[in-house]
C-alpha cells in the first residue's frame, strides 16, 4: 500500500491476507511473508552499539498504531538489556508533521514516557486535533504541560534536526505504511505482514534471535 494508506496490509481487502498470514506466524517466520530483508542495511544508532536495535515506525495520527501500542509497549518493557528499542515518528505529508514534532518535543522536555500513551488517547478517544493550537493547548493543560514551552520546543532547531533524521530513516527503510518494525537495520515486519498484533511480536522475537546469531 502507498503512503496515503497509512498501514501496511491493513487497508481495504487486506483481511484475507492478514488471516492467512497468522497461520505462518506460529513457527519460524518466513522471509517474504512475515518479514522482509533490506537489500541495503541501515546503520544502527550509536546507542545500540554492541546490542540489537529494534525500531518502530509509527504516527500518532494512525489508528492502527494506536491499536497496536498497548501490546507493543508491554512487549518492549520486557526486552532484555542487550536489546535497544526506540520509536520513529513518521510524517508522510504536511498534516502529519506537527505530530512528529510533538513526539520529539515531549522527548526533549523529558515528558515522553509520561505522556506518550496520552497523546494516542487524545487523538483517537477524545478526537482532538493536535495540529491545531487550541486543541494542543487543551491537551497541554489537561496533562500538566507548559504550553508555551511545548510549542517553543516544537519549533526548535533540535526538533527540526530530529525530524529530518526521522525522514532520512523512513526513506532508508523504505517505509510506506505504519506501524512497521525494523530489527538491526536489516529485517522489517509489520502487523499486516505478520498477521496480527501478537503474531507481529512473535516475529520480532524471532528476528531479534536471528540478529543475535548473526
Amino acid at each position: 500500500m502507498n503512503r496515503r494508506d497509512f498501514a501496511l496490509g491493513l487497508g481495504t481487502g487486506s483481511l484475507a491476507s492478514v488471516l492467512a498470514g497468522s497461520a505462518h506466524a506460529q513457527g519460524e517466520p518466513v522471509e517474504g511473508r512475515e518479514y522482509t530483508r533490506l537489500q541495503q542495511p541501515v546503520p544502527v544508532s550509536p546507542a545500540a552499539a554492541g546490542k540489537v536495535e529494534v525500531v518502530e515506525f509509527f504516527g500518532y495520527w494512525c489508528p492502527h498504531c494506536n491499536a497496536f501500542e498497548p501490546s507493543l509497549d508491554a512487549w518492549a518493557r520486557k526486552l532484555p538489556a542487550d536489546v535497544v528499542f526506540r520509536r520513529i515518528p513518521v510524517a508522510f505529508n504536511g498534516p502529519h508533521e506537527p505530530y512528529q514534532k510533538l513526539f520529539y518535543a515531549l522527548e526533549a522536555m523529558g515528558q515522553l514516557d509520561a505522556v506518550h500513551r496520552k497523546v494516542f488517547a487524545a487523538v483517537h478517544v477524545q478526537h482532538l486535533r493536535l495540529d491545531k493550537d487550541s486543541d494542543l493547548q487543551s491537551f497541554s493543560s489537561a496533562n500538566g504541560l507548559d504550553y508555551a514551552k511545548l510549542t517553543d520546543t516544537m519549533k526548535s532547531f533540535s526538533v527540526a534536526t530530529k525530524c529530518s533524521q526521522a525522514k532520512q530513516l523512513t526513506n532508508a527503510w523504505k517505509i510506506d505504511g505504519v506501524p512497521a518494525m525494523g530489527v538491526q537495520g536489516r529485517f522489517m515486519t509489520s502487523v499486516g505482514l505478520a498477521g496480527g498484533h501478537e503474531q507481529a511480536l512473535r516475529v520480532m522475537d524471532a528476528l531479534i534471535l536471528k540478529a543475535k546469531k548473526a
